[in-house]
């Protein structure tokens, strides 16, 4: 029996998982274009490691059902972004774990993604596996980066007036105007 060949920029969803194939890479960061845009400017995408992926097929063929199509995916990688809080470049971490069930069109996707708690993909000819990867590194950075402890100290802002302004204690009271506006007192 020949074994079939599995291109992961045009994945056969269906034969991977019917073969029970499975397929691991290595990917240059840089690659995954929506991914690098997310790179502090220090450190662009092209100095981070490779991105690391693998991917298994499985058809499950349940009693009374017809066959379930599965595609598991693992991927990490390491990313610069911009800490929010100090702005110098945080590395981070991303390691995942999917699977995905693959079913024959959009509606019945939709319908079955609602209910389970895997994720439901619609059956193509074709899977863009670097894409695939792209999207769920993407969906697992984190909301707001950050060091746990900032390099640098953060600065502190001071407010330093001039001689001859007022400071704190000698600013007018802005809502002394509108009471008088109002006929409440007098304005200052």
């Amino acid at each position: 029996m020949r074994t079939r060949e599995f291109a992961p920029r045009k994945l056969d969803v269906a034969a991977f998982a019917k073969d029970g194939a499975s397929l691991q890479g290595e990917w240059p960061a840089h690659s995954l274009s929506r991914l690098a845009d997310a790179a502090a400017p220090e450190v662009p995408a092209g100095e981070w490691p490779l991105v690391q992926w693998a991917l298994q097929g499985e058809l499950r063929e349940p009693r009374g059902v017809e066959p379930q199509t599965w595609l598991h995916l693992q991927a990490s990688a390491t990313v610069s972004l911009t800490c929010q809080r100090c702005l110098q470049p945080v590395q981070e971490h991303l390691s995942l774990s999917r699977s995905f069930m693959f079913v024959r069109d959009e509606a019945l996707a939709a319908s079955l993604d609602a209910e389970s708690e895997d994720d439901v993909l619609a059956l193509s000819r074709h899977l863009d596996a670097l894409e695939l990867v792209e999207d769920e590194l993407l969906l697992s950075l984190p909301l707001v980066p950050r060091h746990e402890t900032c390099p640098q100290p953060l600065p502190v802002a001071t407010a330093e007036f001039p001689e001859g302004e007022a400071g704190d204690d000698e600013r007018p009271n802005p809502f002394a105007a509108l009471a008088a506006l109002k006929g409440r007192g007098p304005a200052q």
